[in-house]
């Protein structure tokens, strides 16, 4: 493969890890809004708020980057995938606008309890619906077939919302200073750690016997590697979440995310959509994806340096909520 082509593939692979993180972080703060519970259920849910408000805009920013990078530099993977999956995706895409226009309503619902109690359900269970089919397509593409109806793939759906809980609950630990709520997120950060592990073993054990060409590639040498790290991480993330080191354990839920997706998207590697294309086979002109890359390259002089300074004013040291 061409110098172009690696670059864009792993550029690719970078904006589908942001959006898995950040996106995910902020879908797993309305599954912890609908599950709040207990005397600080108001507390709780007024947390997630604050910590949504400022950024969950910006967040989908990295969505929008991987569809045009997926059209500009594999457009014929691209069209297919849009074709294959535009069920699932479409519903995925419905529960990304319903969430944000249910978030909005429901503040300007403060006087009428009821209507801001409806929105807040549909806000909750809007914030399912997207991680799921997001992680149903995904798990559909490594079937080839697109069967997104597949138990496999509903596993892996299943898996994505464990895995933006889990990565919810320990951003939402610098987002207040009052150790109750503290005491609460970090109870359910380690929990939903715990259920990453084990949802993750069930795609694994369906792959085995309803998607062996997969399974085989995932449990190859280099796909193995990042996974065993990734449960690694997930092991250093409990201890750091216990012991107080937030903001380190925000670190390791990142680094878990990013080896989550380098083992599943390396277990395909060099297919793009197994059965249908390779990153070769589906890669624009070189031409074309080095002109990607240099419009990455100037955009990114603006855009991160933006996201930094939107997260240093809105994301500093916890605060009282």
């Amino acid at each position: 493969m061409s110098t172009p082509l690696v670059v864009a593939a792993i550029v690719t692979l970078a904006g589908i890890a942001a959006y898995a993180l950040f996106g995910g972080a902020d879908f797993g703060g309305g599954v912890w809004d609908l599950l709040a519970t207990g005397p600080r259920q108001g507390l709780q849910r007024t947390t997630v708020s604050h910590a949504i408000g400022p950024v969950w805009e910006a967040n989908h920013v990295w969505l929008i980057f991987v569809i045009v990078a997926m059209f500009t530099c594999f457009p014929p993977a691209y069209a297919d995938l849009a074709t294959g999956l535009n069920a699932p995706l479409s519903i995925a895409l419905i529960g990304v606008v319903l969430r944000g226009a249910a978030f909005v309503f429901r503040n300007y619902a403060t006087d009428s309890p009821g209507l801001a109690q409806t929105w807040t359900v549909v806000f909750g269970a809007a914030s399912i619906i997207a991680p799921f089919f997001f992680g149903d397509a995904v798990g559909a593409v490594a079937t080839g077939n697109y069967a997104w109806l597949s138990p496999f793939a509903l596993s892996v759906g299943v898996f994505a919302v464990a895995l933006c809980s889990q990565a919810a609950a320990v951003f939402l630990l610098r987002e207040t200073n009052i150790p109750q709520l503290q005491a609460d997120f970090r109870r359910r950060a380690i929990r939903s750690t715990i259920a990453v592990w084990v949802l993750g073993l069930v795609p694994a054990l369906l792959a085995k016997t309803a998607e062996p060409s997969f399974f085989a590639a995932l449990t190859g040498s280099s796909a193995r590697i990042a996974i065993v790290v990734a449960m690694l991480l997930g092991i250093v993330v409990m201890l750091l979440v216990a012991r107080g080191h937030d903001m380190l354990a925000r670190v390791a839920v990142g680094a878990e995310f990013l080896a989550v997706l380098i083992g599943w998207f390396g277990a395909q590697a060099p297919n793009l959509v197994p059965g249908h294309w390779t990153l070769a086979s589906a890669a624009s002109p070189a031409s074309t994806l080095t002109a990607f890359l240099i419009a990455v390259a100037g955009g990114m002089v603006l855009l991160i340096p933006s996201l930094i300074l939107l997260f240093m004013v809105f994301k500093g040291p916890a605060r009282a909520t």
